[in-house]
């Protein structure tokens, strides 16, 4: 009964140790094409106009004319977190498949989201004679958007694998609980009986 006792808990210890490692990995399957292609449309509106003739790269470093066009602090942080979170994080999440990765990317495309909101609205309030949003930092805006929604589809969603693993860890802790509840009733029987 020991040894049965032993080989479970083993069993179990290794398939704990394999569910650990299944859980830190993401599948993005079908939706891994649609981030890599969201992921490309965005690194396209850098070369874009995002207001005026000042381009998204040229509000990234702050030059050729961006303060001219009164180019503001919003629009600098959604370029910058664009580029950080929503290129960056993105392709590195989709290159290794690691959830921590996939969570970070998930999160800042969330506050770029907002960030371009304000982005947006701020170009949209400007001074007059300055020029409004253009195309590039609209789509821009709404890619991340849509980055964000595809992040968070693939975050939530548990894999087959996943699945899998917490039903036989479930099996295992029942049967081991099995085991030691007759482990249990075997030493308190009265020697002899």
């Amino acid at each position: 009964m020991k040894k049965e006792h032993t080989d479970l808990a083993a069993l179990r210890i290794e398939i704990e140790a394999a569910e650990r490692r299944v859980a830190s990995e993401i599948d993005p399957g079908p939706r891994g094409f649609v981030l890599a292609i969201l992921v490309f449309v965005l690194l396209g509106t850098f070369v874009l106009p995002h207001t005026g003739s000042v381009r998204g790269w040229d509000v990234l470093f702050g030059s050729h004319g961006a303060s001219a066009a009164a180019v503001a602090l919003p629009s600098r942080v959604f370029t910058w977190l664009t580029l950080v979170f929503g290129v960056g994080f993105s392709m590195l999440a989709l290159m290794t498949r690691r959830w921590a990765l996939a969570w970070i990317a998930l999160a800042g495309s969330a506050i770029a989201c907002a960030a371009g909101l304000l982005a947006v609205w701020s170009r949209q309030t400007v001074a007059s004679g300055h020029p409004g949003p253009g195309i590039g930092l609209i789509l821009a805006w709404v890619t991340v958007a849509a980055l964000t929604f595809q992040w968070a589809r693939v975050v939530w969603t548990r894999t087959i694998v996943q699945l899998a693993a917490e039903e036989e860890r479930r099996r295992l802790a029942k049967e081991q609980q099995s085991v030691t509840l007759l482990d249990t009733f075997d030493d308190k029987r009265p020697p002899g009986s």
